[in-house]
């Protein structure tokens, strides 16, 4: 399934697997000319690479869950027709995003580490960090595909909320630098994705380990999350072939 999606997924398209790279770079460059041009609020170094590391965690993170929402409908046909198990419809969705994510992840932490001039032991917890956040992701993606097969109006509702998440997440920002206590506690802690985007751009970014709570954290809701999706999935699946 993940063989026949990447396929399917840029067929008949001049630059392919590329058109991947090309969104987040256009993304970069409009932010950056918005807060880092326009509104002169960027106080990073290289501030681009600091955003192009939260777009593609945020971009796969998004892209990935919104696409494996209908995936169970879109497969009613199989679902229908075959005993197999369910779960791994969405799951291949989700590989497929992971594929293209490693692959951009692949391509920015040689050019993070070449302007920073050093190669830090930090590299070496970015194998677990990205386990970590495909187990969430899957495990949100599970929710959300058995959720919509049988509520059809979780996919729009998902969509709509993804707007305004994606401005609250620290993909422009630090958490660190809001001044007001209970709103960076929120923007934190309380926002699931951010603490992954902090400790991905830690690693790759900045050359430097993670906060021993935002490691914690990402391992145990990488784990909490993946076992309510699995749970729910289970729970719900028996009647799919019915509501497909």
């Amino acid at each position: 399934m993940v063989r026949r999606e990447l396929r399917q997924k840029y067929r008949g398209s001049a630059l392919g697997v590329l058109w991947y790279v090309i969104n987040p770079l256009v993304l970069m460059g409009a932010y950056y000319l918005m807060f880092g041009v326009i509104f002169d609020a960027a106080s990073e170094p290289d501030y681009p690479l600091f955003l192009l590391v939260g777009l593609i965690v945020w971009v796969f993170f998004s892209q990935a869950v919104v696409s494996a929402a209908p995936s169970l409908l879109d497969q009613g046909a199989l679902v229908r027709k075959a005993r197999f198990p369910r779960e791994t419809i969405p799951a291949s969705v989700v590989t497929v995003h992971l594929v293209t994510f490693l692959a951009l992840i692949a391509m920015l932490a040689p050019v993070t580490i070449a302007i920073r001039g050093t190669i830090d032991v930090a590299l070496l917890l970015l194998p677990l960090i990205l386990a970590c956040l495909f187990a969430f992701v899957l495990g949100f993606a599970l929710i959300v595909s058995i959720l919509h097969a049988y509520f059809r109006d979780v996919a729009p509702i998902l969509s709509a909320a993804l707007l305004p998440w994606f401005f609250v997440s620290p993909i422009f920002f630090r958490p660190e630098s809001i001044t007001d206590q209970p709103t960076r506690f929120v923007l934190e802690w309380v926002n699931p994705i951010a603490p992954f985007i902090g400790a991905v751009r830690d690693v790759v970014y900045g050359g430097i380990v993670p906060g021993g709570a935002e490691l914690a954290y990402v391992v145990v809701a990488a784990a909490a999350m993946l076992l309510a999706g699995r749970w729910l999935f289970d729970r719900l699946q028996g009647e799919l072939a019915v509501v497909v």
